[in-house]
């Protein structure tokens, strides 16, 4: 029972690190996403998607620093 629940914390935070903050509609600033909303989104198949996106990001930030620009496609 106590590993199981070690998995969770650590797939709760591989999870958080992998889908980062989420903008709230209303209030428009940056929240922590919840447990659950992780749950829902680790159970839709899009979540190679999504790293791969955040992928291209970090690599079209890079190459932009590397010329000494700033990147805004953030």
């Amino acid at each position: 029972m106590r590993e199981q629940l070690r998995l969770r914390v650590f797939e709760n935070g591989v999870l958080r690190r992998t889908y980062g903050p989420k903008r709230d509609e209303v209030t428009e600033k940056w929240r922590t996403v919840h447990n659950e909303e992780h749950n829902d989104l680790y159970s839709s198949p899009n979540i190679v998607r999504v790293i791969k996106s955040r992928t291209l990001k970090l690599a079209g930030h890079a190459a932009c620093m590397g010329r000494g620009e700033a990147y805004t496609g953030f």
